[in-house]
């Protein structure tokens, strides 16, 4: 039931969108704000022969960015937030990296990478991977002590803490910090791929609009859009499975 009324919601909100987009584009009369039906057609006209590649690439970099920044930072966030030495070995560095702009760095990484596909994902894990650790450290540190003593009274190790407390209390917000971080993912390969690249999303809109073929590049935004729709889903999803205690009853 619960599922029907978010899809039902979904739906009209699409369908919200879509109509102000519409008179928008009628009141305005300009090329450069194309009526949604235009473009809904030219999408799927388009997309199997010219922007499915580019979907699939920059979908492989964003998951493969993600993936890579959670396996690396989440035993990071847990050990700092767990073992006092740890975080006062690693806060110091965190700190000092995680205030720096990234995409300051983007001329550093295609430099030392080149202009593939790893310095597009190594900039996305920049991105997640330091969100990550704070968010992941910072829940385990807020855990109050008495909830270990139960495990201590008999006998738990080290990894029947963490299996049994430390890692479900991080995962949501885990989870939480995972949408914020996709949001900023997206944007920031948007950007990397008009630089070195013939594929992805990004190089699609931008040569759509430096071909004035706005129809196109509205296309690719939508499919971008929805690229990123899809993927807040999947975590509302992973949120329902790993941690089912956060469901609320309607």
């Amino acid at each position: 039931m619960v599922e029907k009324k978010k899809t039902r919601h979904y739906f009209y909100t699409v369908v919200v969108m879509l109509t102000v987009w519409h008179i928008l584009s009628k009141l305005l009369n300009m090329s450069i704000i194309p009526s949604p039906i235009d473009v809904l057609i030219n999408l799927s006209e388009t997309f199997f022969s010219k922007i499915f590649v580019h979907t699939f690439f920059s979908t492989w970099r964003i998951i493969a960015g993600v993936l890579l920044a959670i396996i690396l930072g989440v035993p990071i966030g847990l050990c700092m937030g767990y073992f006092h030495m740890w975080d006062r070995i690693l806060s110091p560095f965190i700190y000092f990296q995680y205030p720096i702009p990234k995409m300051a760095l983007l001329p550093i990484v295609m430099l030392v990478f080149g202009l593939g596909e790893f310095p597009k994902i190594i900039m996305i894990i920049l991105i997640v991977i330091f969100q990550v650790v704070v968010a992941v450290r910072d829940t385990v540190k807020n855990i109050p002590e008495e909830t270990y003593y139960p495990l201590y009274s008999i006998g738990g190790t080290h990894l029947d803490i963490f299996k049994e407390i430390v890692i479900p209390a991080s995962l949501p917000k885990l989870l939480t910090t995972l949408r914020i971080a996709i949001g900023t993912a997206i944007s920031v390969l948007f950007f990397t791929e008009t630089f070195g690249t013939e594929h992805g999303m990004g190089y699609f809109i931008m040569d759509a609009w430096m071909r004035v073929n706005y129809l196109e590049m509205y296309a690719g935004i939508l499919v971008l859009s929805s690229m990123g729709f899809l993927l807040f889903v999947t975590i509302d999803y992973l949120e329902k499975v790993l941690c089912p205690w956060r469901q609320k009853k309607e």
